[in-house]
């Protein structure tokens, strides 16, 4: 510790921003294009070839968004994009940690009222202890391991999405294995003879265990709609059960949770533990556990999510029906096809599962971590064997 010094971010850190306006993304582009927002857009022009930590300049709840990236970008004209004045005695990366850090200072000491903002004055002005470069390296090789490791489970995770879904629109799509065989009339097209149509809830019910807030919940983890991820089948974390406060449903691991309030937004999660969510999300559950994997992709496809806005009811906020939705006509396979759809797909959902569940104790370890290591209060070398054990 005693050769840590105390300085300023405007000391060791050079603070520019992007020239362009947010309206200028473009959908599938060739480069990351960072904004205020917490996700990264894209973009078909670059304006930095650097390593950099990107800083959200504004926010309306001034949370200030804060990633890391190496490689060709442009950026928003709000968004801070920050390098070192001096690379021999700064390493970025552990900045971008200690960015990460100091976002409770940002958000108390920001300014405006309708949005938040953050001054260059401001971020010049803070003041952190710096350890000699040996050591930002060395932790920032600790934390980034972590982060590294929860970013290759997301990818796997997406992966096995995509392999889910496709196989699923092989099969009960376009009917690819069925082509050689007849085809008959349905009201939803011709479909493979000895296929049927029927309505959703034939397959699906809508479980409505509602549960009354209190201590008794403190232990189940809470899922309201916020944290169900966008056309992704795992959930964005979750919440302490003493968060739950009114309108409760309980929820079983391997329970759809269905995003009802707004359903364009597409929020479609497999319950990866037993927990708690509000009736602004519908709890479906297959009422055969054949059909299971079958069931979840039917719910995920975007003529789902189609159909149920659509129907839904509402128009400053759109709610979907259930007793609309569930009369959707679905195209239903064989059992036998069902039971090998299952047999292959659902192993890939357990895998998401695991995958999240260890993201989950990832990012416990990493949020243990990051406040010990920057303030020097852990010893590096312990908590690179405490990394070992998690990895």
């Amino acid at each position: 510790m005693s050769e840590w010094r105390e300085v300023s971010l405007g000391e060791i850190l050079e603070f520019k921003t992007g020239k362009l306006n947010s309206n200028q993304a473009v959908e599938g582009g060739k480069y990351p294009f960072f904004t205020c927002s917490p996700t990264t857009l894209r973009i078909d022009r670059y304006s930095f070839d650097t390593e950099a930590v990107l800083l959200a300049g504004n926010n309306a709840n001034g949370i200030y968004a804060v990633k890391y990236y190496k490689g060709k970008f442009d950026a928003y004209q709000r968004t801070y994009v920050i390098t070192p004045k001096d690379w021999e005695t700064v390493d970025l990366r552990y900045m971008y940690y200690q960015i990460k850090l100091i976002g409770e200072t940002l958000t108390q000491q920001s300014l405006g009222t309708a949005t938040k903002f953050l001054t260059l004055s401001l971020l010049n002005s803070i003041k952190i202890n710096l350890p000699p470069i040996s050591i930002q390296r060395k932790i920032a090789t600790i934390l980034g391991s972590i982060d590294d490791k929860i970013e290759l489970n997301l990818k796997m995770n997406q992966t096995l999405e995509e392999m889910a879904m496709t196989l699923y629109k092989h099969w009960f799509v376009d009917f690819g294995p069925f082509q050689d065989g007849e085809f008959v009339e349905s009201e939803l097209g011709m479909i493979p003879k000895g296929w049927s149509i029927c309505e959703l809830e034939e397959i699906v019910e809508k479980i409505n265990e509602r549960v009354k807030a209190g201590e008794h919940l403190f232990s189940l983890p809470y899922v309201p709609i916020d944290v169900l991820n966008q056309k992704s089948l795992m959930i964005n974390g979750y919440k302490h059960g003493s968060e739950a406060k009114s309108s409760l449903v309980k929820f079983y691991k391997g329970d759809i949770l269905f995003g009802a309030m707004r359903p364009y937004f597409h929020k479609v999660c497999i319950a990866p533990f037993d927990g708690i969510t509000r009736t602004t999300c519908f709890v479906l559950r297959p009422k055969n556990n054949d059909y299971y994997a079958f069931v979840v992709a039917t719910i995920f496809r975007e003529e789902t999510i189609d159909y149920a806005n659509s129907h839904s009811k509402g128009s400053t906020i759109p709610y979907a029906d259930w007793e609309t939705l569930s009369k959707m006509k679905v195209i239903l396979p064989p059992l036998q096809y069902l039971k090998e759809y299952n047999e292959k797909v659902v192993p890939l959902f357990k895998l998401m599962i695991q995958n999240f569940l260890n993201n989950e104790e990832l990012v416990k370890t990493r949020d243990y971590l990051l406040p010990r290591l920057l303030s020097g209060e852990i010893d590096v070398s312990k908590a690179e064997k405490q990394v070992e054990e998690v990895l």
